[in-house]
């Protein structure tokens, strides 16, 4: 039965698929009266970027890349609907990409028509429809590379796609889109932004690190220690925050000679500190979860064929653990770029602080152009210490 209904649920599904499409770029479902304003606008034509501007529907922004968007999305997502197999998957994924590709070009070619004549304060951004045409797509790019099963491509293929749109970004492509204008205006703020994000979440997920191998040594205190750290991960990130600073500010004026060494209340110094409190419970587990890893008698084995603690460690727990370790880095990893973004509220920099600048400013433009960095780095360190964490249980499968 089910075999006999796969294929049909399969051609439904991208018939339903094909038609969100449309109706997320084409905007005028078929009753839609023409004269109405557009439901699901590709492009919005702003006077300026604090005001939400006029709707520009896909006939009218996409012009006429919208027929090869549909068609290449269309073709890919009916491949992937009546064929099985690599190679049908490899072709869907290649036309669904591509349809993403033309996509991203044809709303940088509106942007640029509708922004002709324009003053100079006015701004084109991405509507709803654009929105959800790229998360439909995004969806089945990642189900044909699922299908796929060729190890890699999930990694390779937003490489090239990011890879491609840089060129094209670089050769103007885009260059009349809001995203765009806001990233030229402030190119170096949010270039050193990005930097002190990195730097701040790295700095946080290895003090929590040493942090964390520092108290594995307390053998009496391992209960104390993790109910401590559970009990941080009730505190809000922005109250513990706060009572760094204030704890911090307490320390310098009873102890003033600090301020001497470079310590402040505000900046970094507590925005690292909060951070890694919060990475100490995953990490602490994992370790924990990972020296466990191997069978008991497996280390009874070992113990009677003469092997010392520390052979036993390096040649069998940390081995066979290597998977739960990479685990709990890829967890601690991603909620580190996460928390960075809340270090912009002491002072700490960070992309968080071009997101609350944005949100001061009632900018939403500005807004995406600090919180698609973080997003884009927290897929990516997610993604490739999954693969670590999958290449890690391949390797020391037991």
């Amino acid at each position: 039965m089910t075999a006999r209904w796969h294929r049909p649920l399969s051609l439904v599904a991208a018939l339903g698929w094909v038609c969100a499409l449309a109706a997320c770029l084409a905007a005028w479902p078929i009753s839609w009266p023409m004269s109405w304003p557009a439901p699901c606008p590709v492009l919005r034509l702003a006077a300026n970027r604090l005001v939400v501007g006029a709707a520009i529907a896909g006939p009218e922004g996409l012009g006429d890349w919208l027929g090869a968007i549909l068609g290449t999305g269309a073709l890919g997502a009916g491949l992937l609907a009546v064929k099985d197999g690599r190679p049908a998957a490899l072709i869907g994924l290649l036309l669904l990409s591509s349809a993403a590709f033309l996509l991203a070009l044809g709303l940088g070619a509106g942007a640029a028509r509708a922004m002709a004549g324009q003053p100079p304060a006015a701004r084109v951004g991405l509507g709803a429809g654009s929105w959800g045409a790229v998360a439909l797509l995004a969806g089945a790019i990642g189900l044909a590379v699922q299908r796929s099963r060729v190890p890699g491509l999930g990694i390779l293929v937003p490489i090239l796609l990011v890879g491609g749109l840089g060129v094209a970004g670089h050769r103007g492509a885009f260059d009349a889109l809001s995203l765009a204008v806001e990233y030229a205006a402030r190119r170096s703020d949010v270039n050193a932004a990005l930097l002190q994000h990195l730097v701040l979440a790295a700095g946080a997920l290895l003090l929590a690190g040493l942090v964390t191998l520092l108290l594995s040594l307390w053998r009496r205190g391992q209960g104390l220690v993790e109910a401590l750290m559970a009990g941080i991960q009730v505190v809000p990130a922005v109250a513990l925050l706060g009572a760094l600073v204030a704890l911090v500010s307490g320390l310098l004026r009873a102890v003033p000679a600090l301020r001497d060494l470079g310590l402040s209340a505000l900046g970094a110094g507590p925005a690292l500190i909060g951070i890694a409190a919060y990475l100490l419970l995953p990490l602490w587990r994992g370790l924990a979860t990972a020296l466990r890893a191997p069978d008991p008698a497996v280390i009874d084995a070992a113990t009677g064929l003469g092997l010392t603690a520390r052979q036993i460690l390096l040649r069998l727990r940390l081995p066979l653990g290597a998977p739960i370790l990479i685990g709990a880095l890829r967890v601690a990893a991603v909620q580190s770029l996460g928390l960075a973004t809340l270090g912009a509220l002491i002072g700490a920099g960070g992309l968080g602080r071009i997101v609350f600048d944005g949100m001061a400013q009632f900018a939403p433009d500005l807004i995406l152009l600090g919180a698609l960095p973080i997003v884009a780095l927290s897929l990516a360190t997610e993604r490739a210490l999954g693969l670590a964490e999958d290449a890690a249980r391949r390797r020391w499968r037991p």
